[in-house]
């Protein structure tokens, strides 16, 4: 179970920010509508969400979960892969100050971003990626063990982070699409498949018996609830635009 979030409200310069998508520049005010709406699904899961300010130096700062990975134990202050990013650790490392009594942080040449890394239980999967490379995932790893918990590394050949295509929603159950489908390292789950048409829908939140989808994939919705799942859903387009997802918008602990 979760007990709180932190997010940090989107920047009018976030319409520079990294992008492969194709789908066009993000309008700034529907995206502040979507993040507020974003933090009222959070709270109504029963999340005390801290809000940071805009950082506008830092255009793809509102994706907070690429720069810290908090486990119950320690927070980790990641490296990101992508150079635009690296200065966002700074502030970061603050406000986690407040939060955790042990922090911990990769250092080069180890590059990490935590949308690479999904938490099962104690034991977290570490993707590696154009972000995230071998040495910055030992780095993890290690940090992880001096607390008690494990990691392992899967490779990725298809998708920008390892939560762009996998979920973890709690009792064993794990979404998943694409090339996550067929990983070794994964079939010990029951797995729910997300089609390839609907990719985007695998990169949803399990939040304290809840899950958060983004909104307008109805077969994934289908998936989801029929295992069991209350669902809401959350318009995130905007976001969408600079290849960020709902996991990438908070950090939940």
């Amino acid at each position: 179970m979760f007990a709180k979030s932190i997010v940090r409200t989107p920047g009018k310069s976030m319409v520079e920010g990294i992008s492969t998508a194709g789908l066009g520049l993000p309008d700034y005010e529907l995206a502040l509508r979507q993040h507020a709406s974003y933090i009222e699904a959070l709270k109504a899961c029963g999340l005390d969400v801290t809000i940071l300010l805009a950082d506008e130096a830092f255009p793809d700062s509102t994706f907070v979960e690429d720069v810290a990975l908090l486990t119950k134990n320690c927070a980790i202050i990641t490296n990101p892969g992508a150079n635009s990013r690296r200065g966002e650790i700074a502030s970061m490392k603050e406000v986690l100050k407040g939060f955790y009594e042990n922090n911990e942080e990769i250092q080069e040449p180890g590059r990490v971003e935590a949308g690479d890394i999904m938490m099962v239980g104690d034991h977290f999967y570490i993707g590696l990626s154009e972000r995230t490379n071998q040495e910055g995932a030992a780095q993890v790893i290690g940090f992880l063990e001096k607390y008690g918990m494990s990691g392992s590394v899967v490779t990725l050949d298809e998708v920008l982070h390892l939560k762009t295509g996998v979920a973890y929603l709690e009792e064993n159950n794990l979404l998943a699409c694409g090339e996550f489908l067929t990983k070794n390292e994964f079939q010990k789950f029951n797995i729910l498949e997300i089609d390839r048409d609907e990719s985007y829908a695998a990169n949803c939140i399990w939040v304290n018996g809840a899950v958060l989808m983004p909104k307008g994939y109805p077969k994934a919705r289908k998936t989801i609830e029929g295992a069991g799942y209350s669902i809401i859903e959350v318009d995130v387009s905007e976001f969408r635009k600079l290849d960020g997802g709902l996991s990438c918008l908070s950090l939940r602990f």
